[in-house]
């Protein structure tokens, strides 16, 4: 585990490789939508 595996993050940059462990670009965190106000009819 070091520099020669590829499995590693050490070793993906080593390799100058990306993958699950190295991705290229950071996944972006999803911001939930704003929850909407349930309208009610006036009864009557």
């Amino acid at each position: 585990m070091g520099k020669g595996d590829k499995r590693t993050r050490r070793g993906k940059i080593f390799a100058g490789s990306f993958g699950k462990t190295r991705p290229k670009h950071k996944k972006r965190v999803v911001v939930a939508p704003a929850v909407k106000e349930k309208k009610t009819k006036a009864k009557g």
